[in-house]
């Protein structure tokens, strides 16, 4: 497995407050890596400390092997960041926005960036102030995926928009990860956006790191099991959510439950029941251990 970026316990200490803490990740190159967690758990702090916006207080954080160093021309040009804030001159037209882009980036593609803006019915000859929120973050989008970069750091990239511009973002992260083999990290609060498109999975939670895992080993190691109450144990798996209901059980399992009684029912979960389940658990609890692309390559889960 090539590695995009990595992480060695990396930590920011704000004062006081860890808004990130023993943070240790690969993400595979060419991949599309979902990063989940409530508010403060620590995604916007790990993505600008990837792009370079910030120090670590402790611990490394590497792109392509190299480490981050925000004042290196080679780093710039290979790694493309969207803020969540959405930072842009709105005192410039669109189109201006674009043609100073274009100066700054020598691997500009200002044919898509510009085509982009056009399928949405974005007046290039705007200023940017008078747009919408969300017309205003397609430009910004549209500014970061202009660059071409092999890295791409998404802090929230859809909040802002609409259901059909949603469904567009998603589609042209498709298309860049196949036609250019682009990396994208991106952070969202809605797991069933990622669930479609994310081929890994990366969950914070009180500012560490609780899973860091391909989707597809996720969801082929975590099963739902749902039987009578106090009739059977599970010695062999790791139980990481369980409710009951009268004499009824419904658990939520990592690894191979084996045979089970009659009276069990075996069933597969979707992505966003196991993203819950591992934020409701204590963090000293929560763990899966972290698996290479590779190895789901090699047959793993056959």
């Amino acid at each position: 497995m090539t590695v995009a970026l990595e992480t060695v316990g990396l930590g920011r200490r704000y004062l006081i407050n860890w808004g990130l803490r023993n943070c240790s990740l690969k993400v595979p190159e060419g991949s599309i890596a979902g990063l989940v967690g409530p508010n403060g758990a620590g995604k916007s702090t790990l993505i600008r400390l990837a792009a370079g916006m910030s120090k670590p207080s402790e611990g490394t954080v590497s792109v392509f092997g190299e480490r981050v160093n925000p004042n290196s021309a080679a780093f710039l040009a290979r790694v493309g960041y969207l803020d969540q804030l959405r930072p842009i001159y709105k005192h410039l037209r669109v189109q201006e926005m674009l043609e100073w882009s274009e100066r700054l980036n020598a691997s500009w593609d200002m044919a898509s960036a510009t085509q982009w803006l056009v399928n949405l019915e974005i007046p290039l000859d705007w200023k940017i102030s008078l747009l919408s929120t969300g017309q205003q973050a397609q430009v910004a989008l549209a500014v970061c995926m202009g660059k071409s970069s092999d890295l791409l750091l998404l802090d929230e990239p859809m909040a802002s928009l609409d259901p059909l511009a949603r469904q567009g973002v998603t589609q042209m992260l498709l298309d860049s990860v196949a036609d250019k083999g682009t990396t994208v990290l991106l952070s969202s609060h809605i797991v069933s956006e990622l669930e479609p498109i994310c081929d890994y999975l990366i969950i914070l939670s009180k500012s560490r790191v609780q899973v860091s895992a391909p989707t597809e080993y996720l969801l082929a190691d975590h099963h739902v099991l749902v039987g009578p109450h106090e009739s059977q144990s599970f010695d062999s798996v790791n139980v990481i959510s369980s409710k009951f209901a009268g004499r009824q059980a419904t658990l939520l399992v990592q690894g191979d439950p084996g045979t089970l009684g009659p009276d069990w029912q075996i069933m597969s979960p979707d992505l966003q029941e196991i993203v819950l389940a591992y934020l409701a658990k204590p963090s000293a609890e929560q763990f899966v251990p972290s698996v290479e692309m590779s190895d789901l390559n090699e047959g793993e889960l056959s």
